[in-house]
């Protein structure tokens, strides 16, 4: 008895002994593969593909079909001009259950680049049905409409987009400046650009946005658009309708003093009757602002600049404290729409 007591132990012993060594070597090889991956994407950045595709290939070697490796070597390929390797290295990928959002970004910019807009056009197609909700291919999907001259169909992309992953701020972009010119939905043009210019506050898009929001509002309360009928949009309806009781106040145009005015009437009317009904984050942002006694310095960070830009710069210089305040905070804080607030 006690000799197989004894036999006993030492097997188990053996056998846990040999478990700690496999997880210690499989932790040894998942730590050589990040540190792989890493220099490979160093080398990536720095334009030097050879390199990354070298220390691509050497994780490969240690990790065999590896998604995530896969997709690095397949992107770099397809950085470094090699369309073809690009192409034999996803697709397998694509059609494989491990497959994600990034596996179809991948696999559509290579076909992109190839020019063939029927195959890129099938892939957004797969991958949306895949994932519907991803902010990211309904605004490229949108794109390659776009340059198919398919503007209707784009837009419905983007704002399904918008719907699905409203905190993807890329489908905001592309939303407002459709609205913006084609001059066919300036409460639109407003909303979208705002919301995007508090996602992506410091990009060069963001002062493109600023300004497409700025002219919007003085396409707004230069024309009239009809937001009623049998199709009337009612969340469109009360914005129009609250912004137009502060016309009054356009007296002296359209600028940053006069919109920071206009706005934090809005603000003030639409919560007393439209909040509950329509709860937005956007306006309660704004509204935070102006509890804060920030609301003039944000006004200006994004009117400024785009009305007339001595004006902010002197602006800026006379009221530095408020000036850095806010951006203090615009640049330490994150803005996203939650679900739930789409009324388009």
């Amino acid at each position: 008895m006690r000799i197989l007591k004894s036999t006993y132990l030492h097997i188990t012993m053996r056998q846990i002994l040999v478990f700690l060594l496999l997880l210690l070597s499989g932790t040894a090889f998942s730590q050589e593969v990040e540190k792989l991956m890493e220099s490979a994407k160093t080398f990536t950045r720095q334009g030097d593909y050879a390199n990354a595709k070298l220390v691509l290939n050497r994780a490969l070697q240690i990790k065999p079909n590896d998604p995530a490796i896969l997709k690095e070597l397949s992107y770099t390929s397809y950085l470094s001009g090699d369309l073809t390797a690009a192409r034999d290295i996803i697709m397998p990928l694509v059609e494989s259950e491990n497959a994600d959002v990034q596996t179809f970004q991948i696999a559509c910019n290579i076909y992109k680049g190839a020019g063939d807009s029927k195959e890129c056009e099938r892939l957004y197609k797969k991958g949306i049905k895949k994932f519907p909700n991803s902010g990211a291919l309904h605004f490229e999907y949108g794109e390659v409409l776009l340059t198919q001259q398919q503007p209707a169909e784009a837009i419905r992309q983007w704002e399904e987009g918008i719907e699905k992953d409203p905190a993807y701020p890329g489908n905001y972009y592309h939303a407002g400046k459709y609205y913006y010119y084609t001059k066919s939905n300036p409460v639109l043009s407003i909303l979208y650009g705002e919301i995007f210019v508090n996602s992506e506050s410091y990009t060069v898009r963001t002062a493109e946005v600023k300004n497409i929001v700025l002219e919007s509002y003085k396409m707004f309360f230069a024309e009239s658009f009809d937001y009623g009928g049998k199709k009337a949009n009612a969340f469109q309806l009360a914005f129009a309708e609250t912004m137009e009781k502060q016309r009054e106040l356009t007296g002296q145009g359209i600028n940053t003093e006069s919109l920071t005015m206009i706005r934090t009437r809005f603000l003030l009317d639409w919560y007393n009757k439209n909040a509950t009904k329509f709860p937005y984050r956007l306006f309660d942002q704004l509204q935070y602002l102006v509890r804060e006694g920030m609301f003039e310095a944000y006004n200006q960070w994004l009117f400024g600049a785009a009305a007339n830009v001595v004006q902010y710069q002197q602006w800026t210089s006379a009221n530095a404290k408020k000036n850095s305040d806010f951006s203090y905070y615009q640049k330490n804080r994150v803005f996203k729409m939650p679900a739930g607030q789409y009324y388009k």
